[in-house]
């Protein structure tokens, strides 16, 4: 463990023994992580930012849509309407590389 690792675990279990952690909101409490499974890694804690404030990207609320496309294709037991389900998918998927492009290129 480095200096700063056990310098981050002193403080953690100074917290502990001074009962800092006791009353948190939420505690006892689940996460609800299902909502940014979808979101990559590195957009996380903006796209928390964004949402708390009230604004959703758009390329955040694309991929939103295509995770909802993905559970109905899955559901979907007419194989004419999971194929045009897909269609949607695929251009949801397509819109969405073009936004992250547009992204990295600035």
């Amino acid at each position: 463990m480095d200096v700063f690792a056990k310098l981050a675990e002193q403080k953690i279990q100074d917290a502990i023994k001074n009962g800092e952690f006791e009353n948190l909101s939420g505690k006892g409490k689940p996460l609800d992580l299902t909502e940014s499974r979808h979101i990559p890694p590195d957009l996380r804690m903006a796209y928390k930012v964004l949402k708390n404030s009230g604004m959703i990207p758009a390329e955040m609320e694309i991929r939103k849509e295509i995770a909802l496309l993905e559970e109905l294709i899955g559901k979907c037991p007419d194989e004419q309407d999971k194929l045009k389900l897909k269609r949607k998918q695929q251009e949801k998927w397509m819109a969405y590389s073009l936004l992250m492009e547009k992204r990295r290129s600035k």
